[in-house]
């Protein structure tokens, strides 16, 4: 009932989004800059506020990093394997492979916070921001490899990785955070106040993004996606929390980061690196709307 109760007002804020863009309230390239703003702006500030005051004395960080490391490694290799049975088309193994591996950070971050207050969101950043990092490099990998756009070389491979604003975010924070130089008080406020629009925003944002009549055509590849996010990832998750021994929360946002739909920042990178857009499309709606059954289900079992 504690998770249901977690994930109704996130559920209004994305079925808010949802009507917001379908009434045409507000001009339609508004909802490209909230994106823009929430990505690249916002949400790295919440990133960076997050991990620079989070002390990763007493936290059981080394065993989270080897339960998202493995989990996102087993999962990599599942999907690579099986490849050529899963499509015929390279450009659409790429939107199965996001949709398998990226999770949606704002959910996430979201119910951490709303089941365990600041101490969840706190152990929420620092799993996402392990997360973040190692997604990215596995899907950018998978882009350079069978994308319609080939990447030009190594330096352009490099720099997709270390321009990315969420790992810029996060090396920023852990930096912060461990140097020990932490973030001056104007600096923190003005984070504070910027940071506290990143999760509104973005579950606006992921509602306005929804596109269900693009859901035909793609039925596949979107239960090879969802079977892998909601049935393949929580059982390793599960298996290696138990080998590590982690308990209480630290164990909690490891479960819930590992249950969540797959992100709709996934679609922005499918458009600039050549892969599959109404795939992913399809993919990001039925996830999200699919999350909604699921996840207080899981919740239930697994938390």
């Amino acid at each position: 009932m504690t998770f249901i109760s977690a994930l109704i007002p996130i559920m209004m804020l994305i079925v808010l989004g949802f009507i917001l863009k379908r009434s045409r309230f507000l001009p339609e390239n508004t909802w490209a800059g909230i994106e823009k703003l929430t990505y690249y702006i916002l949400f790295p500030a919440l990133l960076i506020k997050t991990l620079a005051q989070q002390s990763l004395s007493g936290v059981p960080w080394l065993s989270m990093l080897f339960v998202v490391f493995f989990t996102l490694l087993a999962c990599t290799f599942v999907l690579i394997i099986f490849r050529k049975k899963l499509t015929k088309s390279d450009a659409t193994f790429t939107s199965i492979f996001q949709g398998g591996l990226r999770f949606n950070t704002y959910i996430m971050l979201a119910i951490s916070q709303s089941l365990y207050g600041a101490v969840g969101l706190a152990m929420g950043s620092v799993v996402a921001g392990f997360m973040i990092v190692l997604i990215n490099l596995c899907c950018i990998t998978v882009f350079a490899i069978w994308g319609k756009t080939a990447f030009q070389g190594a330096g352009q491979f490099i720099k997709a990785i270390i321009a990315n604003p969420l790992i810029i975010g996060c090396a920023i924070g852990w930096f912060l955070s461990i140097s020990g130089i932490g973030l001056p008080l104007l600096a923190e406020n003005t984070l504070a106040v910027v940071a506290r629009a990143a999760l509104p925003l973005g579950l606006l944002a992921v509602g306005a993004a929804l596109k269900l009549e693009s859901i035909r055509g793609h039925v596949s590849a979107i239960m090879i996606a969802s079977m892998t996010q909601f049935i393949i990832k929580p059982i390793i998750t599960i298996s290696l929390i138990a080998y590590t021994g982690l308990t209480g929360i630290a164990a909690a946002v490891l479960i819930i980061a590992f249950m969540t739909p797959t992100a709709p920042s996934a679609y922005i990178l499918a458009r600039q690196l050549g892969g599959d857009t109404d795939t992913m499309a399809s993919i990001i709606t039925m996830q999200t709307l699919a999350a909604f059954l699921i996840m207080p289900v899981l919740g239930a079992l697994l938390l």
